[in-house]
């Protein structure tokens, strides 16, 4: 097939986290012989930290407004087979007539966001990126989250909804050997975001100020001047794809933190998640309906619903931590790469499911 796809973002990793889910998701369907095209408005902020540029996995197309890339667009949609529109595309209206409009034969929109999106629909707040219309005219509307999401975007006037769940590229992550400069006993990695610091002060902040001789290491972007920082924690400010399996494989423990509205839906493991296991750490994560689903709780992963459990983590022997890891990277090999949702994707979009009223 060929694909073609208007998104957030391919280019930059610097504060999103659907970059490193479209490269290697964009690699595993070129790998199945599919040909892609992802459009992607250049922005200033993702220009200035852009760690991707080039790949034979897919084409892409940099464009600085949407009236000047439409006469591409109407090319590209001409002989097209499939057609997604993704959630936080700069011109998700736009783009969504665009591909609605067109003759392409399967026609979907993808909401890596959805418990945001649908949380911020029930409080009554515009949500730029989705079509003005709804979601009627698209034959399929995929979710990053399972459960009541797609009910959700049923609601929203999807006639035919699936989770498409985030996912790993084992290739880019997987175990390397620790770095000094990133050795710490419990490791986080996330860009800042006021609906999970209250999990985060408590998972991460108040064991940090309790394990004084413990090294904590936070990595991620736009946290704030008066974010309380402790004598004994590392800050990364931004750490690319490709060092994340350092930071991973020279942390005793990382930790999951899930943004509030996806933490109240659940079932909306993040991509975050899946690198740390690919990469054999041993994973402690805040609790949300369907985590058992993607890991075993105390044999592939470790839950948190306080401090002491995370207290509780740090006192576990390294060989326990190993095992842990071990059998969490087994997990992901096996359920949760890029291949995997790549050929999960190409069954979503085959012509006798697209558009099947009341799929889930």
């Amino acid at each position: 097939m060929k694909i073609v796809i208007f998104g957030l973002t391919i280019s930059s990793a610097w504060g999103n986290g659907h970059a490193t889910l479209w490269r290697g998701l964009c690699r595993a369907l070129h790998d199945a012989g599919h040909d892609v095209v992802f459009f992607e408005r250049d922005v200033q902020y993702y220009a200035a930290h852009r760690d991707f540029t080039h790949s034979d996995a897919c084409e892409l197309v940099l464009f600085e407004d949407w009236t000047g890339v439409r006469p591409r667009v109407s090319r590209e949609l001409a002989d097209a087979d499939a057609a997604i529109v993704t959630s936080y595309c700069p011109d998700g209206p736009a783009a969504s007539a665009a591909v609605c409009e067109s003759s392409v034969a399967r026609k979907v929109f993808y909401d890596l966001d959805s418990p945001v999106t649908l949380d911020r629909v029930a409080r009554g707040e515009a949500v730029p990126y989705l079509p003005e219309e709804g979601f009627g005219r698209f034959d399929l509307v995929l979710s990053y989250a399972g459960a009541s999401a797609l009910e959700g975007l049923r609601r929203l006037g999807a006639r035919a909804v699936a989770p498409l769940y985030g996912s790993v590229d084992p290739a880019v992550h997987r175990p390397v050997p620790e770095r000094r400069d990133r050795r710490c006993d419990l490791s986080y990695l996330g860009t800042y975001a006021a609906d999970r610091q209250a999990a985060l002060d408590r998972l991460f902040m108040a064991p940090a100020r309790l394990r004084s001789r413990h090294v904590f290491a936070l990595a991620g972007s736009q946290y704030p001047s008066d974010f309380p920082w402790t004598p004994n924690m590392l800050y990364f400010w931004h750490v690319p794809p490709s060092d994340h399996p350092a930071l991973f494989c020279s942390s005793g423990l990382t930790l999951n933190v899930t943004r509030g509205p996806m933490a109240a839906v659940g079932y909306c493991p993040s991509g975050r998640l899946f690198e740390a296991a690919a990469c054999g750490a041993a994973v402690v994560s805040d609790s949300w309906d369907g985590l058992d689903t993607f890991f075993e709780p105390d044999r592939e992963i470790l839950i948190a619903a306080d401090t002491g459990d995370v207290l509780a983590a740090l006192d576990l022997t390294d060989e326990e931590r190993r095992r842990i890891g071990r059998a969490a990277r087994e997990r992901t090999l096996d359920c949760h790469t890029s291949m995997v949702r790549a050929r999960e994707l190409e069954q979503l979009l085959e012509p006798r499911w697209c558009g099947a009223q009341g799929a889930a």
